[in-house]
């Protein structure tokens, strides 16, 4: 059995999740928006993020995210974060970090919510499956939310990784948008298609490369 697998705020990994509803009630087309965040969503530091006062959002980063979700996507944000691994900081302070973001993308744009956050808290040498350029966040991403969509109890899921999960959806609507290199090496392992952002810009960069510019 696999270790350091991905983790969600406060939560378990197979917590049951809601989701809300996609934009004026569109269905869901089955594709998926997997986002790194820093330098895709929020500006990034060599230093990390550290608290809730640090976040800045990238410029159109609400209305973008709104825009996919407008199309009929969900979003998933797969994050490293080995602050916590290190001993920087605990996951409730990375959770803390989250609301402000969800709040601020929000201020922005109503329909610019977060479907789902996972992240990886592990330091870089304990090699973790979640940790991008691994795909575990991707793969956890991908049943938890088609759980969510189905209409089967929570206490039938059961989560696999790697090899051990053999039947797997076709992701060929679905997009990975990151800011490194590990980012796209985590989404070539999955299988899914993915787009390099420039970090100062973030995801406004690749949106129209995601989405028809007709769509809002």
């Amino acid at each position: 059995m696999l270790q350091h697998l991905p983790c969600r705020d406060r939560v378990p990994i197979d917590a049951p999740l809601t989701l809300h509803p996609l934009p004026n009630s569109i269905p869901w087309s089955g594709a998926i928006a997997y986002l790194d965040r820093d330098g895709v969503l929020n500006v990034g530091s060599e230093n990390y993020v550290n608290s809730p006062s640090e976040v800045i959002l990238l410029p159109h980063a609400a209305r973008c995210v709104a825009r996919l979700r407008r199309s009929g996507i969900r979003i998933a944000v797969v994050t490293n974060q080995s602050p916590i691994g290190r001993g920087y900081w605990d996951s409730e302070n990375l959770a803390r970090i989250h609301d402000q973001i969800q709040k601020l993308l929000l201020i922005e744009d109503e329909d610019a919510v977060l479907d789902l956050i996972l992240h990886s808290p592990y330091a870089p040498y304990q090699n973790a499956w979640a940790r991008k350029p691994n795909p575990g966040m991707l793969e956890a991403a991908r049943q938890l939310i088609d759980h969510a969509e189905s209409t089967k109890k929570w206490s039938e899921l059961s989560m696999k990784f790697a090899d051990d999960w053999s039947e797997r959806p076709s992701e060929s609507h679905s997009i990975m948008v990151g800011d490194r290199i590990s980012d796209m090496a985590a989404a070539e392992t999955f299988g899914v298609r993915s787009l390099l952002c420039p970090a100062e810009i973030g995801l406004s960069a690749v949106i129209n490369d995601i989405i028809s510019p007709t769509i809002q």
